[in-house]
């Protein structure tokens, strides 16, 4: 069976797995958790409208999930499904970012492709946040100033609790050169950032304005 579970949905999934376990772990009444299993296997199968028999079958457990262990292991199992971001050589990311001189890329071995609905990393040395992800078909990037606020809040990308900085793009205004800065609130760890999308709406809402030219 080929992979067929995009890294959000693969999250959503853990989600819904939680929300059972804390089911079992505050309350006893079967009633209430057999209602809980059943909306959370109706959210999951709802972001797969074309199963095959196959697939139902692998994601049927999540309504027989009881404790941690159970849930770990069906994890486990869907883990080889999952569709990896494809991978972005440091030539294209060259050509993304055209203007930037020694581009400093992350090392293509020392990611978890499985996990990312985007890449981003932070470069140090210009105080630079770089955003690549895939959209309307097409590889996109955007970059910007990034500064850690040390407060902890909501993701404008992951749309999560997390620790945030201030991510600030120049974004190229009119015909005649002029700029605008355009800014928003992420989270400071890439890594957890994709960890904690559920879905792609807010990341694809930001990237688009960063983009944005008047």
């Amino acid at each position: 069976m080929e992979p067929f579970i995009k890294s959000h949905e693969y999250n959503f999934i853990k989600a819904q797995v939680q929300a059972v376990i804390n089911g079992h772990a505050n309350s006893s009444d079967r009633f209430v958790l057999n209602a809980l299993k059943d909306m959370a296997k109706e959210k999951v199968f709802q972001l797969f409208p074309d199963l095959t028999e196959e697939q139902k079958q692998l994601l049927e457990p999540i309504h027989h999930i009881e404790d941690r262990t159970q849930s770990k292991k069906l994890l486990a199992e869907l883990s080889p499904y999952v569709i990896p971001f494809r991978v972005v050589t440091e030539q294209a990311l060259k050509k993304l970012f055209p203007k930037v001189k020694k581009l400093k890329a992350p090392k293509a071995d020392e990611i978890d492709w499985k996990e990312l609905s985007y890449l981003g990393w932070f470069d140090e040395g210009s105080s630079r946040k770089y955003i690549v992800t895939h959209l309307d078909n097409k590889l996109i990037g955007v970059h910007g100033t990034f500064t850690s606020m040390n407060q902890k809040g909501v993701c404008a990308i992951c749309n999560d609790f997390a620790d945030l900085g201030m991510f600030v793009a120049d974004i190229k205004a009119s015909g005649d050169g002029a700029y605008l800065k355009k800014g928003n609130y992420i989270c400071e760890d890439s890594q957890q950032c994709n960890r904690n999308i559920i879905d792609l709406d807010k990341l694809h809402d930001f990237v688009r304005t960063m983009q944005i030219q008047k």
